[in-house]
């Protein structure tokens, strides 16, 4: 199975197509994710969602909406209730995970590598093995 990030982007928009994604693509969501990571002192989130392969695939996209939302718990940011709102619309539990901020890796493609390896360690994605 191979599993790939693709990256939307960080602004309102790149949120609402997230979510659109979701929404379109309800039978096909394996997780959805809030990825939380430090830089400078300051939390980020990351917004992510893990879809089934298509069909006969066995390539398991994973779309995502990297560190441009700053988190508080106390103050959660609109495009965070958004994101929420969306999840428990296609009956999602979100999977929330600490994790290194993309800018501890001298490559975008180094930092997916990292997060891939964490969620299949904990076994939120299938093995690169598996069907």
């Amino acid at each position: 199975m191979i599993q790939q990030f693709i990256e939307l982007g960080q602004g309102y928009g790149d949120v609402f197509e997230l979510c659109e994604l979701m929404d379109t693509n309800k039978a096909r969501i394996h997780r959805a994710f809030l990825f939380t990571s430090q830089k400078e002192g300051k939390t980020y989130a990351s917004l992510a969602i893990a879809l089934q392969p298509a069909q006969e695939s066995k390539f398991m996209p994973i779309y995502i909406c990297r560190e441009g939302i700053p988190y508080s718990e106390e103050k959660p940011s609109q495009r965070l209730e958004i994101f929420k709102q969306a999840s428990e619309q296609v009956n999602q539990q979100i999977h929330y995970l600490e994790v290194k901020h993309s800018s501890n890796f001298t490559e975008t493609t180094l930092f997916y590598q990292y997060l891939i390896g964490i969620l299949r360690l904990n076994h939120y994605i299938p093995a690169m093995h598996a069907l």
